[in-house]
């Protein structure tokens, strides 16, 4: 009941203030649904925006409707934690399992369960308060609780296993593209090289001029004097006609001019 009367008191204070002051809006933001499984940790998450610099005398209420017939709090939305001025206030049933785990100056004001219970099943509602930001609506979640074991498995080792293979393979089809573009290229230089050796005209080598080569010895002229016809003629030293085989050069005339 004290946490019932000090919210009746700041929300009378807070009316005050908003009748001497224009009416602004806080936006509140909330998951719509959080499925948990009973005896782990759960967190509710609410942020806010407001038109003005958050200030000393903001609050926070957190609601709870619970689906739990014969429940306490089963009539009406019951204020289970109270943020105010650096203070938090949370009823009896919640003291040991609710936490304040938000940043006001971030505007964040999310709480945390831990344990969850199946009693804990129902609406939770968010509110905030920022004079002279006054009026809001409160955004509400929907907590279930389910048996343990019940929820899936969460795959995230497994997606992210499956995107570093991935990356993995990028990285290595790469390289050998690399690799087999470097070798392509290095293969083509080697050829060109070669091309252009062959296609290179060679030097032009220098011709050897050679004599007419004379049978038969030679005669030497003197000097100053000029050579004239030589003149070659076979001679047969049998005397007959029909001994063609034994027929030689054996004498060769040379006819100078005087």
């Amino acid at each position: 009941m004290e946490l019932h009367r000090r919210v009746l008191l700041i929300g009378f204070f807070i009316f005050i203030l908003s009748a001497s002051a224009p009416t602004l809006a806080v936006d509140i933001f909330t998951n719509p649904e959080v499925i948990v499984e009973n005896g782990t940790a759960c967190v509710l998450r609410c942020s806010f925006k407001t038109n003005e610099v958050v200030s000393a005398y903001i609050t926070v209420t957190w609601y709870f409707l619970s689906n739990t017939p014969g429940n306490r709090f089963s009539k009406a939305p019951f204020a289970i934690l109270y943020a105010y001025a650096g203070r938090v206030d949370l009823v009896k049933e919640f003291q040991d399992r609710v936490k304040f785990i938000g940043d006001i100056n971030k505007k964040d004001v999310s709480i945390q369960i831990n344990p969850v219970q199946f009693g804990d099943n129902g609406t939770y509602f968010c509110d905030v308060k920022n004079p002279p930001d006054f009026s809001g609506t409160q955004a509400q979640t929907e907590l279930r609780v389910v048996l343990k074991g019940a929820l899936p498995r969460t795959t995230t080792p497994v997606i992210v296993g499956a995107v570093c293979g991935v990356v993995l393979l990028l990285v290595l089809i790469l390289v050998a593209v690399c690799i087999v573009i470097k070798v392509l290229h290095s293969r083509n230089d080697y050829e060109g090289c070669i091309n252009l050796e062959s296609t290179r005209t060679p030097p032009p080598h220098p011709t050897k001029k050679t004599e007419p080569k004379v049978e038969g010895p030679l005669s030497v002229s003197p000097p100053g004097q000029a050579q004239g016809p030589v003149i070659y003629v076979q001679l047969d030293h049998s005397g007959s006609k029909s001994s063609f085989h034994k027929m030689e050069p054996v004498v060769y005339a040379d006819i100078r001019k005087n």
